[in-house]
């Protein structure tokens, strides 16, 4: 005689259990999408965190640069091919110079319908971190602001006429000065030590890095504020 032996009944907490955990797996696996936050910028969809920033001058309507800055719960291959995927729809073309990619970090370049573009992706608490900066070429243009080919340039003022001089590469520059007179200074890229003297007086010392195509902000007040780059 042939006996049938059933199978053990499995509580139904634990069948609860296994759906639910089952149903988390799936979950997690949803492909990226994009969030459209921002038209030029996508997000993904599960970001755990997204914030937008942007550099403006007077007289410029149109921001110079923008970045966003993200978290998602994801995979750094998963976002990194979001993002190839995301930014060609948008006319985004990736260059092969400066690009490099690893299992924890990745760096594109690209160059965008308005100016250079870069991504940044690492890996952190699970989490994959997006970095995007998108540069706006015919606005910095417009603010005089862009640097010649192959050089840095600096943006520098002091708010109190002819009483500041900056010294930097081996050279003292006397600061005009006054509100919405900023002076510029291109350089080859390299990292350079300057200093503010005000009024015959050492005021503050620093050292800034630049690189090619880049313009940035020189901070010269006397407290602990960092340069912003602007382009």
């Amino acid at each position: 005689m042939t006996t049938a032996r059933r199978g053990a009944k499995v509580p139904a907490r634990w069948r609860l259990l296994v759906c639910s955990l089952t149903l988390l797996v799936s979950c997690s696996q949803e492909p990226l999408t994009a969030a459209d936050a921002h038209p030029d910028m996508p997000v993904p969809t599960r970001a755990s965190h997204a914030s937008f920033s942007s550099t403006s001058v007077n007289g410029v309507e149109v921001p110079l640069r923008r970045e966003l800055k993200a978290q998602v719960p994801a995979d750094l291959s998963d976002v990194l091919s979001f993002y190839r995927t995301e930014l060609g729809k948008r006319g985004w073309q990736e260059r092969p110079d400066g690009a490099m990619v690893g299992a924890d970090r990745a760096r594109l370049v690209f160059a965008s319908p308005k100016g250079p573009g870069m991504l940044a992706l690492d890996r952190a608490k699970g989490e994959t971190i997006i970095d995007l900066v998108q540069r706006n070429t015919e606005a910095v243009a417009k603010a005089n602001f862009l640097p010649m080919p192959g050089q840095a340039r600096l943006i520098f003022g002091y708010l109190v006429p002819d009483v500041a001089s900056l010294s930097i590469d081996d050279r003292t520059i006397k600061i005009e000065g006054g509100l919405n007179h900023p002076q510029t200074l291109d350089l080859p890229p390299g990292s350079y030590s300057y200093e503010l003297h005000v009024s015959g007086h050492l005021v503050r010392t620093d050292t800034i890095t630049l690189a090619a195509g880049q313009a940035w902000f020189l901070r010269l007040s006397d407290d602990d504020s960092k340069s912003d780059q602007i382009y």
